[in-house]
């Protein structure tokens, strides 16, 4: 895999796929902006090499539908304010508009694309959506490491369109502390995993049962597994087509010897919105009507 400090980036336009998959309350304010800073530096990088960049990112579930509670607008601002330096919204992701603003753009320029997922071929890791954003660049680099594992439009397919492609130094570090943790761990070793799906993630959580001692499941996630075991979890969300595979992994775990944890309290809550009424209690007391949102202290 070569980084983007192995490309010469001078003068040339860069695709970057980020994730700024942030959190926003109801006046479209961000919350977190964690996701935003991570990417700083590999965007700070191209512009001190004499690139003119170019961000990609998808935002909550649009469902392929233009929506503009899921627009990148609070995103490019805040990435403006942490660049101290202008940052454009283009109108869409791919489109004439777009092409004529990539085609103006000169070094130092950054540019923040329209919400990926407007388009649903996103998702379907479409191979002429991919096409029309590859138009946009002259390379191309991955820096959302939270989408790696993705067949989406602008993390596979993109790259069979555009000659020179890299990495960027989120995805370097991450990838060095998981090499780094699996190669030559300390024992014992403990993973956390989390996230909304388990469909999304098996592959990565039975590779993990290879090399780990402890498995600790938090997120949404830990609620298809506690469904497995049983348990009432309200209106919380689930996978319910993979209740079944939880089970087996659970099963696989014990048969490795792998302590796997799940959540033996949690945060619960009327509704997932700011200002809604919520309390701890333990995992065999999750109301009927209540959703699970967090882990408790225990």
């Amino acid at each position: 895999m070569r980084y983007i400090d192995e490309i010469d980036l001078s003068g040339k336009r860069l695709f970057i796929r980020v994730d700024f998959n942030v959190p926003l309350d109801e006046n479209q304010n961000i919350t977190d902006d964690n996701r935003i800073r991570a990417a700083l530096p590999t965007v700070e990088y191209a512009l001190e090499k004499g690139a003119s960049v170019m961000l990609a990112s998808h935002l909550g579930r649009p469902k392929g539908q233009r929506n503009p509670k899921f627009s990148m607008e609070p995103v490019a601002r805040r990435l403006g304010e942490l660049l101290n330096k202008e940052v454009k919204l283009a109108p869409d992701c791919i489109g004439p508009e777009v092409a004529e603003m990539a085609a103006a753009m000169r070094p130092g320029d950054v540019v923040m694309l329209e919400n990926l997922r407007f388009h649903k071929e996103e998702t379907d890791d479409d191979p002429e959506f991919a096409k029309k954003l590859a138009a946009l660049a002259d390379v191309y680099i991955n820096d959302a490491f939270a989408v790696c594992h993705r067949r989406n439009a602008s993390v596979h397919a993109i790259t069979d369109f555009v000659k020179e492609c890299g990495a960027g130094f989120l995805i370097k570090n991450e990838l060095h502390y998981y090499e780094k943790a699996l190669e030559s761990p300390k024992r014992p070793l403990g993973v956390i995993v989390g996230g909304v799906k388990i469909s999304s993630k098996l592959g990565a959580i039975q590779n993990l049962m290879q090399k780990v001692d402890k498995l600790f499941v938090g997120g949404a996630m830990a609620n298809t597994f506690l469904v497995s075991k049983g348990y009432k979890v309200g209106k919380s969300l689930v996978e319910e087509d993979m209740v079944a595979t939880a089970g087996k992994l659970m099963k696989e775990a014990e048969e490795k010897g792998i302590s796997l944890f799940l959540p033996v309290d949690v945060v619960v809550a009327e509704r997932l919105e700011s200002g809604a009424d919520f309390k701890e209690v333990d995992i065999d007391d999750v109301p009927e009507n209540w959703q699970i949102l967090d882990v408790g202290p225990k």
